[in-house]
């Protein structure tokens, strides 16, 4: 009990060993897995499935707004607060996800969230009512809290400084195959059996994701269980809330995601109007450029370790301010290139921001891994529907404006980065 007290004590107040390296990093110790070996290869791979299957779930129904919108009789806003609900909560149960793998341990609280969370997407397909769904895909999204909100910390807690961008990176990677593949699961099941099959069946392959985690996911060989304390937990919070650079951090995750979902609801609205007039399907089809997001994070994640994330995630966001750009013109195909190249620039910007989050955070990584994910997430719950709003007031043109507008300020924060100075690390 004394033990654990002084870990959480030690955590608050900075004073875990490590020593400093340069932008603010830690340099770890020969026990973490790097890349190359079993350790991280079991490590990646388990990571990878949790991020499918967090990112099947949660963004499954972003195909189906439209019909979201004939079947229960909503606004396009409305129809978006599918996704806006669950991205609300998961934001608002962060803190206490991360609190709880204090306690209870990094794994373990994972594997639990994909298994409930998958649960709920099976009652979510038998919602009797558009208000039943929200009510059910709120309760998935306090259940899938447990995966971001642990994953960055166990991967800067276990895998070795020098591979921790290529192991984020494929963690990021997973975020985007599963995004892709439950929004593509999820569009041709509906166009063929309707929307809660779609939903059945990325319910059901987040059952299977989950399965392999628990099989391969290492144990937690850095981290210590300890009892929640409250004084403790808001130390630690305050040492990142006080740090300039995980507060540009965390305003880059909300301008960023908040961009990336804002057009990718209204996108789903535009095809299936005229001249497109496509079925959910081939609405959903346009999410198989998600491997190319895929591949970006990783590349970003080992152009970071090289170069630096000060160059790389400017770079990210000028990539996606072209994307919207190009999403402008008629002909589908450049409609579908824009899509694909501001996937690109999102994940790529994505995956730095993240694993920057982990690597300057010096103690309470799971704090600062929360509250960029807050962050995240809330910018999520808040853009998503305006995409929808901008959509109904003034088609993709509005759109387009409001998409600027976020990228531009990530654009500001991103440079202000640059500039941000490195934080020692604390004496040990």
């Amino acid at each position: 009990m004394l033990s654990s007290h002084r870990n959480a004590v030690n955590d608050a107040l900075g004073t875990t060993r490590a020593t400093p390296s340069i932008e603010g990093d830690v340099i770890d110790a020969a026990t973490h897995h790097r890349r190359g070996e079993p350790g991280f290869r079991r490590a990646s791979v388990a990571m990878f499935a949790a991020g499918v299957a967090t990112f099947a779930l949660l963004y499954a129904p972003q195909p189906l707004l439209p019909a979201l919108t004939r079947e229960f009789g909503v606004s396009p806003a409305g129809a978006s607060l599918a996704l806006a609900v669950s991205t609300a909560t998961l934001a608002l149960a962060l803190l206490p996800a991360g609190w709880l793998s204090d306690a209870h341990g990094r794994t373990r609280v994972m594997g639990l969230s994909m298994l409930l969370a998958a649960l709920l997407g099976l009652l979510a397909a038998a919602a009797p009512s558009f208000a039943a769904l929200l009510v059910l895909r709120a309760l998935q999204g306090v259940a899938l809290a447990g995966v971001p909100a642990v994953g960055m910390a166990y991967l800067a807690e276990e895998i070795h400084a020098d591979s921790l961008g290529s192991s984020i990176g494929l963690y990021i990677a997973g975020n985007a195959i599963g995004g892709m593949s439950g929004r593509l699961l999820c569009g041709t099941l509906a166009d063929t059996a309707g929307w809660r099959v779609g939903l059945a069946g990325v319910a059901v392959l987040s059952l299977v994701c989950a399965a392999l985690f628990w099989r391969l996911a290492p144990d937690s060989r850095h981290h210590v269980p300890s009892h929640f304390a409250p004084r403790s937990a808001l130390d630690s919070l305050a040492v990142h809330l006080r740090d300039r650079g995980q507060l540009r951090l965390d305003a880059m995750a909300a301008l960023l995601m908040g961009t990336f979902v804002a057009v990718y609801n209204a996108v789903s609205f535009r095809l299936e109007a005229p001249p497109y007039r496509l079925g959910e399907a081939a609405i959903a089809a346009i999410f198989l450029v998600y491997p190319i997001g895929s591949l970006s994070s990783a590349v970003a994640g080992r152009l970071a370790d090289r170069v630096g994330r000060r160059r790389v995630l400017p770079a990210g966001v000028l990539v996606a301010i072209a994307g919207v750009a190009l999403t402008g013109l008629q002909p589908l195909a450049l409609v579908v290139l824009g899509i694909a190249i501001l996937t690109v620039g999102f994940f790529a910007a994505h995956s730095v921001a993240s694993s920057w989050v982990g690597r300057r955070a010096h103690t309470a990584r799971a704090q600062a891994a929360a509250l960029y994910l807050l962050a995240y997430y809330g910018g999520s719950s808040v853009a998503g529907p305006l995409g929808g709003a901008a959509w109904s007031a003034g088609r993709w043109p509005e759109v387009m404006a409001l998409a600027v507008a976020l990228l531009a300020g990530s654009l500001v924060v991103s440079l202000r980065l640059r500039a941000t100075p490195p934080l020692l690390a604390p004496a040990g």
